[in-house]
């Protein structure tokens, strides 16, 4: 269950550097999200006790109590997102959130919208998804998406991991979804998910678009990931 709403993820986010947390907080709140701040473990452990959230987005290098022992505490907990946000980039330390129970493991400095996408996905994976994905302009993902629809009614029957993909992409829909972002919402990590999965994935999806007469606005980013532009479809499909 969502922290109290149906519509909006709650997020709690421990970060020690002031600047950082304000502007990451509000960030989040202007991408539809409800996010809190808190400097130190103690600050989050306290709010938690006082009103449950959806997903912790936690720094490594805190005062006090480290990320890593907030990440295993929470975990143990149970039905918590974790994502860690850490200037911290050896394997080490990735492999370390990863053990502690963290769902995903960022690098900064990170765009806020991989940020959004990460926890969207993180959120869908715990059950935790409140509100469906707004289709982009035209297009829907219906049946609890598991049948993609074009502007002409034509219809797409998903699998598992395309519907992870396509729901994805229509949340960030004519933004890039970095290929990390990608691997979280299809379940897997950076660290053994072969990218070239996801380039499989979306060859495929093409080629089914393709035999039942979609043209799927579906377009790789060169060195960042997928974008979902369905303007550009749009405008091939009122041309013809």
């Amino acid at each position: 269950m969502l922290a109290e709403s149906t519509q909006r993820l709650l997020i709690y986010l421990i970060e020690d550097e002031a600047d950082l947390r304000e502007e990451l907080v509000f960030s989040l709140g202007a991408m539809g999200f409800e996010a809190q701040g808190f400097g130190d473990a103690a600050e989050f452990y306290r709010a938690l006790v006082a009103r449950r959230c959806d997903i912790t987005v936690v720094d490594v290098g805190l005062p006090g109590e480290d990320g890593f022992s907030v990440a295993r505490h929470v975990h143990s907990a149970g039905g918590i997102g974790v994502v860690m946000l850490t200037a911290r980039r050896a394997l080490e330390d990735r492999l370390q959130g990863l053990q502690e129970g963290a769902d995903a493991y960022l690098v900064k400095p990170v765009d806020v919208r991989e940020l959004a996408a990460t926890l969207r996905a993180v959120a869908r994976r715990l059950g935790n998804a409140g509100v469906a994905p707004k289709p982009a302009p035209g297009w829907q993902l219906a049946e609890g998406g598991w049948v993609l629809r074009d502007p002409e009614r034509r219809e797409l029957s998903l699998t598992t991991a395309e519907r992870a993909f396509l729901n994805c992409l229509f949340e960030n829909r004519g933004q890039p979804v970095t290929r990390d972002a990608l691997i979280v919402a299809l379940g897997g990590n950076t660290f053994d998910f072969d990218p070239h999965r996801l380039d499989s994935l979306a060859s495929r999806l093409r080629r089914k678009a393709q035999e039942v007469g979609i043209n799927l606005p579906l377009r790789s980013v060169r060195n960042t990931g997928y974008v979902f532009s369905a303007t550009d479809a749009e405008a091939s499909a009122g041309a013809g």
